[in-house]
């Protein structure tokens, strides 16, 4: 039985791209390791910020739609995207959301404290105090390595059948269940980041894609020969899987499971520094060969990116 190691990346619908960039690169202090656009619609960016180098497990990335209306949080649905913070950085993160005005809560289950709050389109996001994972060694805005987000600690799952989603990841990506409580059940893989998978158990109402809301949640397959046998293996368990897709970054399959959230697998490589140096990553439209031709259209009409570093 092949296992994934646990998420690669979670990608989600936003607004304003300014807002959007703001918030989670200077704000959250997370780096914009790439700058593209959506390989299905090249008119929107596809943003992608991560730890320095973008390892899997520490990516999150964005569709920015401008005007778009907003979409509804809830079941068939990435419900919560969980970010890890070093041991002792709460007291700085809860600082920091003060000084910018964002409200928080202080949350707790299965054991663990969180501070939840939403991003600026309504996305919802908590940080977790672990000790996994290395240091974040991407510095801006005040924030450190000390404090700075790791990655993802995991994510909450809100299935429209929550006992099934729960036993195709036991059984069909290896991850094991080690608690419940409440209405959630825990299940954990083996990688050090991005491994801890919590299922809300109790229906709360369907939700709507649209911008505020997480189109999928992506695993990781080591290489493009895992990723076949994934393909065959997601085939044979009865599932409609798509063709290998070529992401540049990546090679990926996407499957709706049987809760109704759409499962990505992708590769942990090639990764981000195949176009462009470690050390200035994201700061160029990086475009598939496919639209470079129409490089000097898309830069013309695609909002300009600026971080403000301060």
């Amino acid at each position: 039985m092949i296992k994934t190691k646990g998420i690669h990346h979670i990608t989600s619908l936003v607004g304003n791209v300014e807002e959007n960039v703001d918030f989670y690169g200077r704000i959250l202090g997370l780096r914009l390791v790439k700058k593209t656009v959506n390989f299905d619609d090249p008119r929107t960016y596809h943003l992608y910020f991560g730890d320095r180098k973008g390892n899997p497990g520490t990516v999150i990335t964005f569709f920015p739609y401008e005007d778009t209306r907003a979409g509804i949080v809830g079941d068939g649905q990435v419900g919560i995207t969980s970010y890890m913070i070093p041991n002792g950085a709460s007291n700085f993160w809860k600082e920091r959301l003060e000084k910018y005005n964002i409200n928080y809560q202080l949350t707790s289950r299965l054991g663990e404290d969180f501070i939840s709050f939403k991003d600026h389109h309504g996305l919802k996001i908590e940080l977790v105090e672990r000790d996994e994972a290395n240091e974040n060694q991407w510095s801006i805005s005040g924030i450190g390595p000390d404090v700075a987000i790791k990655g993802f600690a995991g994510a909450v799952l809100y299935s429209i059948k929550p006992y099934e989603t729960a036993a195709t990841l036991e059984t069909l990506f290896g991850l094991k269940r080690i608690g419940e409580e409440g209405e959630f059940i825990r299940l954990k893989s083996s990688a050090s980041i991005g491994n801890t998978i919590d299922i809300r158990t109790i229906l709360r109402g369907k939700g709507i894609n649209s911008v505020g809301t997480v189109h999928h949640i992506a695993w990781r397959a080591a290489d493009e020969d895992e990723l076949k046998k994934w393909q065959s293996f997601i085939k044979e368990q009865g599932f409609t899987v798509t063709s290998v897709r070529d992401r540049n970054y990546f090679k990926s399959i996407y499957f709706r499971e049987k809760g109704g959230i759409l499962f990505e697998i992708a590769t942990d490589g090639p990764g981000f520094a195949i176009d462009e140096d470690i050390d200035s990553l994201g700061e160029q439209l990086m475009l598939p060969s496919q639209y470079e031709n129409l490089r000097q259209q898309l830069e013309q009409s695609l909002t300009p990116i600026h971080i403000n570093k301060q």
